[in-house]
């Protein structure tokens, strides 16, 4: 227990310059109590946020992120920021629990200039929650070296997914409701694992392979995957001239690059963190 009270989340806070910053403003000026040891990030629109923000603080240790932005449908731009801040992060919380980490960590709010109180209410109810789920990869019981490799895969394919989001992972309408509706379905789902989810997996498959050339069975025990998935990820990878069989080695390798001599710095990833909620029958097999 005293651990657990001892221990001081590093939380980063991005706001909107218009509505969410003005309530925290107010809430220093009515002398409302929060943490002091979050620190905030002024932006113009929350739809300004980058996926990249929220991965690269994560990467670089910081325990929690709050985005602060005005109320769905009130957005001082005509663009609507807030609905594309909104879907970015239930995407993002959709990665972060498929690596194994909690998505409690990321959170959205939305928070009128007007709302001190309010600002203040989430902030300490935040804090607590990440006080109780402990620091991050120590919580979850990933490694530092299983985390470092897991965010630098998402990098990878952050392009894709913003291209993603435009096009497919948003709803038809743009109202609260319809939102909340879409990421809550069963579509969502089943367009996050066809869309994202195997992109990340091969991104994965290439950095394994930036190290040494590997066989399907040796990709297969580091990522905790079924042969025959890696075997698909392989062969389409392949297709895309992104991979290429080494015969020398009798292993896969990257395209069009010489394979290094190393003896033995294959990463020693802890493959229950690189589990996902897919295909579990066919792990069992």
């Amino acid at each position: 227990m005293s651990e657990e009270h001892n221990f001081q989340p590093k939380i980063i806070g991005i706001l909107c310059n218009w509505c969410c910053y003005g309530g925290a403003d107010l809430c220093g000026v009515s002398r409302f109590q929060y943490p002091p040891y979050i620190r905030i990030i002024r932006v113009m629109c929350s739809g300004r946020v980058d996926l990249l923000h929220i991965i690269r603080a994560f990467a670089n240790g910081n325990d929690g992120v709050f985005i602060g932005g005005c109320h769905l449908g009130d957005c001082h731009y005509v663009t609507q920021g807030n609905f594309n801040a909104f879907s970015m992060v239930q995407v993002c919380k959709k990665i972060l629990k498929s690596i194994g980490v909690h998505p409690e960590r990321l959170r959205i709010e939305w928070v009128s200039a007007g709302e001190g109180i309010r600002f203040a209410n989430f902030m300490n109810e935040y804090s607590d929650e990440l006080i109780k789920l402990g620091p991050l990869g120590k919580a979850e019981g990933i490694d530092k070296e299983t985390l470092v490799f897991n965010f630098k895969a998402v990098k990878k394919i952050i392009p894709y997914i913003k291209l993603v989001l435009n096009q497919r992972l948003h709803a038809s309408e743009r109202t609260e409701e319809a939102y909340h509706k879409f990421f809550n379905s069963e579509e969502f789902e089943k367009l996050f694992n066809e869309l994202i989810l195997d992109k990340f997996t091969k991104a994965q498959i290439t950095i394994l392979l930036q190290k040494k050339n590997l066989s399907i069975s040796e990709i297969a025990k580091y990522l905790n995957l079924n042969p025959s998935e890696v075997a698909k990820h392989i062969n389409d990878s392949s297709k895309q001239g992104l991979v290429r069989y080494d015969v020398d080695s009798k292993c896969y390798a990257l395209a069009n690059v010489e394979s290094p001599k190393i003896k033995d710095s294959s990463p020693k990833l802890q493959s229950s963190n690189l589990k996902f909620n897919i295909q579990s029958e066919e792990n069992n097999g």
